[in-house]
C-alpha cells in the first residue's frame, strides 16, 4: 500500500473508533523518516490505547506490520510507526501540551 493510501486507511480506522480531530500532514518535504503523519485525539487513556491497537491490528490484517508501537502502556500518547506513515493518538491534554501538528504544518 502506498503511503498516501495508507494514511487514508489509517484515518478511516481512527474515525471508525470515534477518534477526534484527525489530521493528516504531508511531511515528505520536511522529514526523511516518513511521508505522512496522522494525529488524532482520544477521549481517555483507554480510548487512546484502543485506537492505537486497532490501527495496528487493521494494518496487520492488510499485511502491513507496524515497525513499532510506543506509549500504549500509559495511553496518554500512543505512537504507531508504520514506516511511511507515523500515527500519533493523544489525549486532549497531551495534544494541547505538545501541539505536534503545529511543528509540522506549513
Amino acid at each position: 500500500m502506498q503511503s498516501e493510501a495508507l494514511s487514508a486507511f489509517v484515518y478511516e480506522k481512527i474515525d471508525d473508533l470515534k477518534g477526534r480531530d484527525i489530521i493528516t500532514l504531508n511531511i515528505q518535504d520536511k522529514a526523511s523518516f516518513a511521508d505522512y503523519m496522522v494525529v488524532a485525539s482520544g477521549n481517555s487513556n483507554r480510548h487512546v490505547k484502543s485506537i492505537a491497537q486497532n490501527v495496528a491490528m487493521e494494518c496487520r490484517a492488510e499485511g502491513i506490520e507496524p515497525l513499532g508501537i510506543e506509549g500504549n502502556d500509559i495511553g496518554e500518547w500512543s505512537l504507531v510507526d508504520l514506516g511511511s506513515v507515523v500515527v500519533h493518538v493523544m489525549t486532549d491534554e497531551q495534544r494541547d501540551k505538545y501541539q505536534i501538528e503545529k511543528l509540522w504544518q506549513d
